[in-house]
């Protein structure tokens, strides 16, 4: 194992060990300085969606798909638990769809915040990809500029 290598597996909760082709993907640069997306085609990759394929291959086909729920409880924050993600689909909330990538839960948090800041429901739009590992949710950060 390579000396800069050593201490990555330890840093990283149990919870959050997701193989290569499902951990997520983000990108700070993405970002201004306030955590606003810096143009309407920025979005994060859910990691954590392999054993929840079912779950997404039944909500593949609907067309207007959201997340549900909100913010971070203050139990979860000073835990550092991973930031699950629901989705609302067809009137019903969804089970666990998958997970935010470590280092862009604030990212999520902003964009729940403006969108009640402008007074429109905490929802952020989703779209969901077939790839070659599978279904992954993409959240369409993006649209809440």
């Amino acid at each position: 194992m390579a000396w800069f290598q050593r201490g990555a597996a330890a840093d990283v909760p149990d919870g959050m060990r997701f193989s290569k082709s499902d951990s997520g993907k983000a990108d700070l640069n993405d970002y201004a300085f306030d955590l606003r997306p810096k143009n309407a085609k920025v979005s994060i990759r859910l990691a954590g969606s392999d054993p929840r394929q079912d779950e997404i291959a039944r909500l593949a086909g609907n067309a207007d798909l959201q997340t549900a729920g909100g913010r971070r409880t203050l139990e979860e924050e000073r835990t550092d638990a991973p930031m699950e993600v629901r989705l609302f689909a067809d009137a019903r909330i969804s089970g666990v769809v998958g997970m935010v990538p470590r280092g862009f839960e604030s990212a999520v948090t902003e964009a729940l915040n403006r969108l009640e800041e402008a007074g429109r429901k905490p929802r952020i739009p989703v779209r969901i990809v077939s790839t070659r590992h599978g279904y992954r949710v993409d959240l369409l950060v993006g649209s809440t500029r």
